[in-house]
């Protein structure tokens, strides 16, 4: 099963050292971890140093991965070729690094992914047609599609509604767990990483705060501190809290 630790990670800007010193526990096969922080925290850049888009410090360690290729990164941004279908546009990333034979596996792939995100009656819709939303539904089926064994998903749900949204996390909840996969994914809503995640890693300008399960991490010191706001934690369920703002903090 495959197992992710960022041991002192950093990742650069240009010549800047933008994110630092970053050090996990393990992440295992079937966790959904919330990387949650202030804009411009770094989020998006720890993502993209874990894939190797961005070159840093420190050791990025996998183990046990089954792929050749074992991480899937599905950016903020959900552009993508206009001329073609939801359909191809899928396909295409299924087949990305592999033969361009289609077999009978790929299509049922694709089409399992499809229903699960709801997009069905969209399939042979051009992707220029598409809203926002329905594309940012589109970009995830085309992670999944890849089958990775980590997948890191920035924003994935940012232009979603609420029904939509918690559709998609507990669709990338089950996913986790049954195909023994790492989602990491960045969020801003911390009432959905409190119900979803397995594991919370919180990032202050460029630097882990802390990581580990929710109800340890998010807590009304780090909100406080983290987050600026006056905020109480109050218990939903035997499974997640809920966070309810008072106010703000003044720097």
């Amino acid at each position: 099963m495959v197992a992710l630790q960022l041991q002192s990670v950093g990742a650069y800007h240009g010549r800047k050292l933008f994110v630092e010193e970053v050090t996990t526990p393990v992440m295992k096969a079937g966790e959904l971890i919330a990387v949650i922080g202030p804009n411009a925290a770094g989020k998006s850049t720890l993502f993209k140093r874990i894939t190797g888009i961005l070159k840093g410090p420190g050791n990025v360690h996998i183990e046990g991965a089954r792929a050749k290729s074992p991480i899937a990164y599905m950016p903020q941004d959900t552009s993508a070729n206009a001329v073609l279908t939801v359909y191809e546009s899928i396909l295409l990333a299924r087949k990305q690094g592999k033969s361009w034979t289609v077999s009978n596996e790929d299509t049922r792939l694709i089409d399992t992914i499809l229903q699960a995100l709801n997009i069905a009656p969209i399939a042979f819709r051009d992707l220029g047609a598409l809203s926002g939303g329905q594309r940012q539904l589109v970009s995830i089926a085309q992670a999944l599609s890849r089958q990775p064994d980590i997948m890191l998903m920035d924003e994935p749900t940012s232009a979603l509604d609420l029904h939509r949204q918690i559709e998609v996390l507990a669709l990338m909840k089950k996913q986790a767990r049954q195909n023994r996969m790492i989602v990491m994914i960045a969020i801003h809503d911390l009432n959905q990483a409190l119900r979803f995640a397995d594991k919370v890693l919180v990032i202050e300008q460029g630097r882990m705060r802390a990581c580990g399960v929710p109800r340890d991490v998010v807590t009304v010191d780090m909100l406080r501190e983290v987050y600026r706001i006056e905020a109480r934690i109050e218990q939903c369920s035997m499974d997640y809290d809920h966070v309810i703002v008072d106010g703000t903090t003044r720097r």
